[in-house]
């Protein structure tokens, strides 16, 4: 994983190339709306230890109303004052994580997609953490852990398994390190593995259905992957 160009590793590169003829369909088969949806952005944030990637991810604290105990993203709906999707993932991630803004380099923003049943329309903006610092959760009631979770144990196969919800609804999933990494978060990440090259072959006839108490289904980002 050695090497810089334009001053983000290699892999990075090779990962933003692959990007730049990404569309909507490749994430979802779920159509965007033209207009409509509440304008929300997450920030997936690639790092490098010892050489090799990692992603940062939160977990959302146990007491929350919605999504309770997931992991995701730092991310959530945009301000007023907010310029673009960027401003918006940044923010969120500053007020959730206690990221630095002046850590990061935006790279590019993935297509919007929509979750219908919040209505969110979702964009994710992938960045390089250029300098890592340390993270914690700011605000214990909303984020109960923050981890940054290595691309070489998301790809392992046996970390990799999909997830049925009560309501008929299967996506790809990942465990990896205690976190149960599934929904929209797990379909952005499953098409990202494939795109930078790392995905390895997994048996998508590993099923195991949601722990309850369960949130409501978040039809995934990829979940046509299953």
């Amino acid at each position: 994983m050695s090497g810089q160009s334009n001053g983000v590793p290699r892999w990075v590169a090779r990962l933003i190339d692959r990007l730049g003829t990404a569309r909507a369909e490749d994430f979802s088969r779920l159509p965007t709306p033209a207009e409509g949806g509440r304008a929300s952005a997450v920030l997936v944030l690639l790092g490098e230890q010892a050489g090799a990637p990692d992603v940062l991810m939160l977990q959302r604290a146990e007491t929350l109303r919605n999504h309770a105990g997931q992991p995701a993203f730092p991310g959530g709906a945009s301000d007023p004052e907010d310029v673009d999707a960027a401003a918006t993932a940044l923010r969120e991630a500053d007020e959730e994580v206690g990221l630095r803004p002046e850590s990061v380099t935006v790279l590019t923003q993935l297509p919007r997609l929509w979750i219908p049943v919040s209505d969110f329309v979702v964009t994710p903006v992938l960045a390089w953490w250029h300098t890592p610092h340390e993270v914690h959760p700011r605000e214990p009631a909303e984020v109960a852990r923050v981890d940054r979770l290595p691309v070489a144990e998301l790809v392992d196969p046996d970390n990799r398994l999909m997830l049925r919800h009560p309501s008929g609804w299967m996506g790809p999933a990942f465990q990896v390190r205690g976190m149960l990494v599934w929904g929209f978060t797990a379909g952005v990440l499953s098409v990202l593995l494939e795109m930078g090259g790392w995905a390895r072959p997994w048996p998508r006839d590993r099923v195991a259905d949601l722990p309850a108490p369960a949130p409501q289904p978040t039809p995934s980002a990829g979940d046509e992957l299953g």
